[in-house]
Order: structure tokens, then C-alpha cells, then sequence
């Protein structure tokens, strides 16, 4: 188990290591100004997903990084904020089990002692619900926004009018790069999960 463990470490940390990006094709210096090609790293695209893409193929993987992010953000926050002690008050269910009866983390719902199956079918309900009706743009029906994964489908602003450009971009600069490292946060702390242990802040797991 050390040996695999150890094996995964090392494929990690070469996945952070610069690795050799020819420049010569056009597709990957078109995109080396986007936003989110940032210090320390720059254009960065170890897998070569934009390898000859197009415009609509950056707007895709860009879509579908601010969602990961965005979902991770609120995961790695759900997992703090519960194993801190914290949980919504009141029953869970009809049979009068509260919420904080059940265990943290995927034990919640992939465990022995995991929530109802309904339960479970109204978090899967819900969020397909946001999926289809709430949480859309202009590729799945609704006005288009001002940039790629922007939600707010002409009515949720929260004062985003009044920024100028840059600060805008600042913002949206901002929430990438939180939105990566929540994506690493809530891996580290599945795997981690997992192999049981303390982990600062968070506690035991």
C-alpha cells in the first residue's frame, strides 16, 4: 500500500513540473492571453487539450472548469463546515433523524450509515433541477452572457454592472484560480478520506 501510495505522490508532483509546450502552431498562441493563463505558470496545458482547437473547444473546457470549480468550492466548504460540528438544524427525515446523526463526507451517502435513499434522490433531483432550468446559458436555451459560464441569465447581478472591465476581469481572474485550487482541495481530501488520518483544519477523517 506504502509503494502505490508513494507511486501516486510521485505521478502527482510530476503532473505540476513544466513540461515542454512547443509554441509554433497558432491555435496554442491564441490562446496564451486568456484569462486564467496566469503567474507563476502562464499558458499552461500539460495535456494538450488545445492542441489545434478551436475557439468553441476553449470555451467548452472553459465552461466546464468553471463548473468543476465552482462545485468544488462549495464541496471543499461542505466538508470544513460539517466536520467543524456545523449542520443544518431540524429533522432530515420522517422518522425524526436529525442531520447531524449521520456521518461527514462520502460516509454520508455511500455508507452503512448513509442518509435514506430518498434522501439521496432529492439532492440528485435538485441539482438536475439547477442543471437544466437555473444554471444555463446560451448553449442550452437561455440569453447569452458576457463571458463563458455566466449565469446570471439577465436577472441575478449582485451589483456586477457597476465593476469596469478590470475589475471584472480581476473577479473572474479570481474565481479560476479558486476554483483550481478547491478542485485540488476536495481531491486531497477524498484520497485522504480514504487512507483515514487528521488533516489541519479539517480534523480527523
Amino acid at each position: 500500500m506504502k509503494s502505490v501510495i508513494f507511486a501516486a505522490a510521485i505521478a502527482s508532483a510530476a503532473a505540476f513540473a513544466p513540461a515542454p509546450v512547443a509554441k509554433t502552431t497558432s491555435s496554442l498562441n491564441a490562446f496564451e492571453t486568456e484569462l486564467g493563463a496566469q503567474p507563476p505558470l502562464g499558458f499552461y496545458d500539460p495535456l494538450g487539450l488545445l492542441d489545434d482547437a478551436d475557439q468553441d473547444r476553449f470555451d467548452r473546457l472553459r465552461y466546464v472548469e468553471l463548473k468543476h470549480g465552482r462545485i468544488s468550492q462549495l464541496a471543499f466548504l461542505g466538508q470544513i463546515t460539517t466536520r467543524a460540528g456545523y449542520h443544518l438544524p431540524g429533522n432530515i427525515d420522517g422518522a425524526g433523524d436529525t442531520f447531524d446523526s449521520f456521518p461527514n463526507g462520502f460516509a454520508a451517502i455511500g455508507g452503512p450509515d448513509s442518509i435514506p435513499g430518498a434522501g439521496t434522490g432529492q439532492i440528485l433531483f435538485f441539482v438536475g433541477f439547477l442543471e437544466l432550468l437555473v444554471m444555463k446559458d446560451s448553449a442550452n436555451g437561455a440569453e447569452p452572457g458576457d463571458f463563458v459560464g455566466d449565469f446570471r441569465n439577465g436577472y441575478i447581478d449582485f451589483g456586477w454592472d457597476t465593476f469596469d472591465e478590470e475589475t471584472k476581469l480581476t473577479k473572474r481572474a479570481v474565481e479560476l484560480n479558486q476554483g483550481r485550487a478547491a478542485m485540488m482541495g476536495i481531491l486531497g481530501l477524498m484520497v485522504h478520506e480514504q487512507l483515514g488520518g487528521s488533516v489541519p483544519i479539517v480534523g480527523e477523517l
